[in-house]
């Protein structure tokens, strides 16, 4: 058979991060941008059993999900360690993800959670579908913005922004760098992926922990949590490989 002609690539890479605020609240498939293109996940029923570069199947998967919308999500704002409960679409939210993961999962699973209400509304409505059991993690605590918190991006000087952009050991005001997040996900991936470990657990946490620790298991450097896109309400899948973590799905939307 003769190949057709090769469309060009798009030269331009479209960053698409996001820290905090996330105004989407339609249902759409989750991706990530390659060249320009989006890039769908793999669906979500059976991963565990067809999985890349020859994971063994059967192994421990981390389920990473970001929690439901509140109203500073739907409106844009950074959301630190301010402590708001999920609005309506974020309780709608966490019952679909809820029904996503249960023909999943085992019952008696782990759900750990990040301690913030947002984080264990959604485990709670997670384990419940599973007949799972809850346990708070701190190291799954959404990053402190300390002094920004609850303001929009646009809102700060701008030049700082750019600094905590390129500089992943820069802190907001009275809050966490980068860095600091991502030395406790590395402890928390580390110890999860642990030999002997083949039960799968679901982690509900936050934009920049879950970006952390998918940053970990893939050896990249921090600064590019600045072009990956999470939504709240999403899916995000690691599991132990040959070679070291690998990444199953990423921003899978319910």
């Amino acid at each position: 058979m003769v190949a057709g002609p090769r469309r060009r690539a798009r030269s331009s890479f479209a960053a698409a991060g996001n820290v905090g605020g996330d105004r989407r609240g339609g249902r759409r498939a989750g991706g990530v941008l390659v060249g320009g293109r989006s890039v769908r996940p793999l669906p979500s029923r059976g991963q565990a059993r067809v999985l890349a570069h020859g994971t063994p199947a059967g192994g421990r998967v981390i389920v990473f999900v970001r929690h439901g919308q509140t109203d500073a999500n739907r409106d844009g704002l950074l959301l630190g360690r301010a402590d708001p409960s999920l609005n309506e679409r974020g309780r709608e939210q966490s019952a679909a993800l809820a029904t996503m993961l249960a023909g999943e999962l085992k019952a008696g699973t782990r759900v750990l959670t990040s301690p913030l209400r947002r984080a264990v509304e959604t485990a709670d409505a997670i384990a419940a579908a599973c007949a799972g059991t809850v346990e708070c993690d701190a190291r799954l605590i959404e990053l402190d913005y300390g002094d920004w918190d609850q303001h929009r991006l646009l809102e700060l000087p701008q030049d700082v922004v750019v600094r905590w952009r390129r500089d992943p050991d820069f802190a907001p005001p009275n809050g966490e760098s980068l860095r600091e997040v991502r030395g406790r996900m590395a402890d928390f991936v580390a110890a999860l992926l642990a030999p002997g470990s083949d039960d799968t657990v679901v982690a509900v946490s936050h934009v920049s922990p879950i970006k952390a620790a998918i940053l970990v298991a893939l050896d990249l450097d921090d600064t590019y949590s600045w072009r990956m896109r999470l939504d709240v309400a999403s899916i995000s899948r690691v599991a132990p490989g040959p070679a070291g973590p690998v990444l199953l799905s990423f921003n899978e939307r319910v």
